[in-house]
């Protein structure tokens, strides 16, 4: 399996959940600070787009500097509102459209992105960190199952390859760290960085994985988040521990997407 085929299967749970939802529950709020579920459905659509349209060579849309890219992104859904039926067939038609462009894209060209051009691997790579994060989003205030899955070691992996990024951005200085992390499964540890690394990061990845999509908190076992707190909804991970000088660090700022 690719990360082209595991972004498609995430992409396609999400479908599946989308499909059985009421019109009370699509315009119902999400986790995402400010958007209902059919505004999350809308910005994946929005993203997905823009990966068709910047492999295809039409650029990506343009952003007023201004603004972040959190900003940026807000303001473009509050632009393109629509009925839920109209935001998810968007969303089909652009995921399909985008994945069907990474597949197809040249393997070692890397391609413009929010940030920094990536290679077609690494930009799947974030959207399968995007499309999970935000189906946490949908589903944990529905109270609709989103289980983990080993599709978790793409986005494991991408939130340590963006370690070096995330200190700097940070004004830290950046420094190895070993990240040892249980698989949902149970049965596998994924390791990633030098194991001689002074500083280490050791627990479950799919607490991992959610505190560097911000959708939790990084913290003592049983110590609640403050509200409003980045990564916080109240919680914070229970099963990482964070060891060495730079250890707590990189656990604070770790992320799987652009500033």
């Amino acid at each position: 399996m690719t990360v082209f085929d595991d972004l498609a299967a995430e992409q396609e749970r999400l479908a599946g959940i989308l499909g059985e939802l009421n019109e009370a529950q699509w315009v119902s709020v999400s986790g995402a600070a400010g958007w209902t579920v059919a505004d999350v459905v809308l910005h994946l659509a929005q993203s997905e787009e823009a990966v068709a349209a910047t492999i295809s060579g039409a650029g990506l849309p343009s952003r007023p500097s201004a603004l972040n890219v959190d900003e940026a992104m807000d303001a473009l859904v509050r632009s393109e509102r629509a009925a839920p039926a109209e935001v998810f067939g968007r969303w089909r038609a652009a995921r399909r459209a985008a994945v069907q462009a990474l597949r197809s894209a040249d393997p070692g060209k890397p391609v413009r992105w929010i940030e920094a051009p990536l290679k077609p691997a690494t930009l799947a790579t974030t959207r399968l960190a995007e499309t999970w994060a935000h189906g946490l989003d949908i589903t944990e205030p529905l109270g609709i199952e989103w289980p983990d899955t080993d599709r978790l070691r793409h986005i494991a992996w991408l939130a340590h390859r963006s370690l070096a990024y995330a200190f700097v951005l940070a004004g830290e200085q950046p420094e190895p760290v070993f990240c040892r992390l249980t698989a949902p499964s149970g049965t596998e540890v994924w390791e990633f960085g030098p194991a001689d690394a002074v500083s280490r990061i050791e627990g479950t990845a799919g607490e991992f994985c959610r505190v560097a999509a911000q959708r939790l908190a990084p913290g003592e076992p049983g110590e609640p988040g403050e509200p409003g707190e980045p990564g916080g909804r109240g919680l914070r991970a229970q099963g990482l521990r964070a060891r060495g000088p730079r250890g707590a660090t990189a656990l604070r700022i770790v992320r799987t997407y652009a500033a």
